[in-house]
């Protein structure tokens, strides 16, 4: 059976401290229980106070056989701010709303570039999703066509290439599929249609409930996790975003991502969102999962 846990972003404290409340116990570097094992879903890294020491704790349950881990949106970040191109050139310009989330981690990395090499060499051999047939891993969002078009252009290479991320950035299709696996789908506002929040800024996009259909809603009702509150209005045919259902007989999906301080994490009987906002709310999330179909709050453990 498996323990899911939810993005950390550096809280090496609160990761021991749930290991040890799921019953796991150290093993020289590595935490290991008899019979379950844990699953990240994703970022680990920046904002927190500790991503040195969580990146090695996780990386060394993980190439030790006591965990599974997926990519966060994080660490795609880094790995295409801090990979090169076979031309020399980075993935990611260095300006910076690409170097901002990640000044916390190269502040922690600045005194040892090796290791951060070689976190970054690491990263490239995460997946974007986990699908163990009883239950799925995904940090942002389960769409069956993303997962598709992943796994057509990763052509089953186990670290991702290069001409990955060079697809990624150069094809839309492969752009739009690993964003909205890893970030959920966002629906973008046409431009003269004009959303403030109650300082008066102007809001272009907005995170949306990916597992329901859109027809019919309000931009209120298909918001999901956003700081500010929409209006009730019935969102336009026109620019109704086209989501297909994540039906109910599907097997559960747990996924991170979406900083959720209040409210529900069982969003749907087969879908947990696992991140209760480690950064502001300082509270780590776990779901413990012993075979059920039907998924419960009663689960979730907390520290």
């Amino acid at each position: 059976m498996y323990d899911i846990v939810g993005d950390i972003h550096g809280h090496y404290s609160l990761l021991v401290k749930m290991l040890k409340k799921l019953g796991y116990k150290k093993n020289g570097k590595s935490y290991m229980h008899p019979s379950r094992k844990i699953i990240f879903t994703g970022d680990y890294i920046n904002r927190g106070p500790q991503i040195r020491d969580t990146v090695n704790l996780i990386r060394n349950m993980v190439d030790n056989g006591n965990a599974l881990a997926i990519l966060g949106n994080h660490e795609l970040n880094a790995i295409l701010y801090f990979t090169l191109d076979k031309t020399g050139k980075f993935f990611h310009k260095h300006i910076a709303r690409y170097k901002l989330p990640l000044l916390k981690t190269m502040y922690e990395y600045a005194n040892d570039q090796e290791n951060l090499k070689e976190a970054i060499k690491w990263f490239r051999t995460l997946p974007f999703y986990i699908d163990l047939d009883q239950i799925r891993i995904v940090h942002g969002g389960w769409i069956d066509e993303h997962i598709s078009t992943i796994e057509q252009f990763r052509l089953g290479e186990p670290k991702i290439k290069k001409a990955f991320l060079k697809a990624y950035i150069q094809n839309p299709v492969l752009y739009r599929a690993v964003n909205e696996t890893i970030r959920g789908i966002e629906f973008e506002l046409p431009k003269d249609l004009i959303i403030k929040d109650n300082k008066g800024i102007s809001k272009r996009r907005f995170r949306i409930k990916w597992w329901e259909s859109a027809g019919g809603k309000t931009f209120r009702d298909l918001s999901f996790s956003n700081r500010y509150i929409l209006p009730p209005y019935t969102i336009p045919v026109e620019i109704t975003p086209q989501v297909k259902p994540y039906e109910s007989n599907l097997p559960p999906v747990f996924f991170g991502h979406y900083c959720i301080e209040n409210g529900n994490l069982v969003v749907q009987d087969n879908l947990c969102c696992v991140d209760r906002c480690v950064v502001r709310s300082q509270t780590l999330t776990a779901y413990r999962w012993n075979g059920e179909k039907k998924l419960t709050p009663d689960n979730l453990v907390f520290i």
